[in-house]
């Protein structure tokens, strides 16, 4: 194939997206990418037994296009056409808003708020490389093509996108998942563009819903809309070839422009997982929430901090994650991810916030909602000048002998300033699997094809083990 000479944005992209090969990528970069990955089944397993799986596979057995052939639906019995695994596999990722979440590299990009990379990415290819029969180093590459054009095109579009209402993992997500999908269906540039453009128009999500089911409903549309865009491309339908910097384009319809210098010649140089890197999450609630609670722990730990004690909390932060983080009195678990207030309270009373502490009886037992009472919320000029590619949180905490205790934190544990290890990664899939009722002896066997799944023959290795009964 002869070497792109299209001045096109759109065609740029598709020549990344067809040209990348697995040779091509670091070992480093590979790595951090399985590490994501293992990171997301354990999150689909996880988010299988949310009351929003339950209801999506229920929808999707009324279908009547269950299968044995079909690609596995993560955490159940359930095999499906590619395009509904995956949607499935999505909401699932993202039930738990536990999922992986992208840097910022500009100061007026919002750090944690660009995309969960790993939720529109992953289902798609996973999918399509069962029903394929894929090796692993096909799946993990198209994979690393999916992430880095969602991430860069999340960086790039203009932060109005995301500060108006639009949901950039649903939105942005549904590009990468077509890029994805193009690249393991081994399209040309041409019908790499037209998956582009399908993709493009089926993008939407909206910030309102957050705190509720939809949240997780946008992931798995953006992996749908992803396979049906590389499914009809690959048919032959039509799509412009300019979507994302025409004048009515995505970039434009949906930010009001872009930041060229974010995208163009940008793709792989470097690689997002390389600079300025993923953030793996420790608890299961929203990104901007994690600074402030590891900043929370430590000071529990350090001065040994008692429920009782508390006469006051302050927590600063700014604007954008007021933006963010808008229910400031949960009554359930969903809202209770985007509460920054519970996150706080529940660290007080617990010392720990996993998935047993996000659950609708949880967040209204009588002594969580007393703690809330006690902690302010609001934006602190010293968070504020540190910029919006920060997650900075500071905390002040007033006990009841008069003692004052405060600190600060940029970045959260799991940012790549703070990264978890292998050892701590491995665990909270422990945790998640466990969570979603997958044997303890097939949660290993999952570890172990993961961290080696440039060597998987055939991803049906893996994916078999992932179903279950329930």
């Amino acid at each position: 194939m002869p070497r792109n000479t299209d001045p096109s944005l759109t065609a740029y992209v598709a020549e990344f997206i067809v040209r990348t090969r697995a040779s091509g990528i670091s070992a480093d970069v590979m790595r951090l990418g399985k590490r994501s990955i293992l990171d997301g089944i354990g999150l689909a397993l996880a988010g299988s037994v949310a009351e929003s799986g339950k209801l999506v596979r229920k929808h999707l057995r009324s279908l009547g296009c269950a299968t044995t052939q079909g690609s596995t639906v993560i955490g159940s019995s359930l095999k499906l056409p590619a395009r509904f695994a995956a949607f499935a596999n999505g909401v699932a990722i993202h039930a738990d808003d536990y999922d992986d979440t992208q840097l910022a590299v500009a100061k007026d990009r919002v750090y944690g708020l660009l995309t969960h990379p790993t939720a529109p990415a992953l289902p798609p290819v996973l999918a399509l490389g069962e029903r394929d029969r894929r090796s692993g180093r096909d799946v993990l590459t198209a994979y690393q093509v999916a992430v880095e054009v969602e991430t860069k095109i999340a960086e790039a579009i203009n932060p109005r996108h995301y500060q108006d209402g639009f949901h950039s993992t649903a939105t942005v997500g549904a590009i990468g998942a077509a890029a994805g999908a193009a690249r393991l269906l081994g399209f040309d540039r041409e019908q790499t563009r037209r998956a582009l453009g399908i993709a493009a128009s089926q993008a939407a999500g909206l910030r309102e819903n957050f705190g509720t089911m939809m949240k997780p409903f946008h992931a798995g549309r953006a992996c749908e809309s992803g396979v049906v865009a590389a499914e009809f491309a690959k048919l032959g339908f039509t799509a412009t070839p300019i979507i994302l910097e025409a004048g009515r384009g995505f970039f434009k319809a949906a930010g009001g422009g872009y930041d060229p210098r974010a995208i163009e010649g940008k793709l792989g140089k470097p690689w997002t997982f390389a600079f300025p890197g993923v953030s793996i999450k420790p608890h299961p609630s929203g990104s901007l929430t994690h600074p402030g609670m590891g900043l929370m722990l430590d000071l529990i730990l350090a001065h040994d901090i008692k429920p009782g004690e508390v006469r006051k909390v302050a927590v600063g932060v700014n604007r954008q994650n007021i933006n963010a983080l808008i229910h400031n009195r949960p009554t359930n678990e969903l809202q209770a991810k985007f509460s920054m207030q519970f996150c706080m309270a529940i660290l007080l009373l617990r010392r720990k916030a996993g998935l047993a502490e996000f659950t609708d009886e949880v967040v209204n037992r009588s002594d969580v909602n007393a703690m809330i009472e006690r902690i302010g919320y609001g934006v602190h000029p010293e968070a504020e000048a540190a910029g919006y590619e920060k997650m900075t949180t500071i905390i002040d905490i007033e006990l009841a002998d008069g003692r004052k205790i405060s600190g600060r934190a940029d970045f959260g544990k799991g940012s790549p300033t703070n990264p978890m290890s292998d050892d701590e990664l491995a665990g909270k899939f422990r945790e998640c699997a466990a969570w979603g009722r997958l044997p303890r002896a097939r949660a290993e066997k999952v570890i172990e094809l993961v961290f080696g799944l440039e060597k998987v023959k055939n991803i049906c290795t893996l994916t078999k083990l992932l179903g279950a009964g329930n």
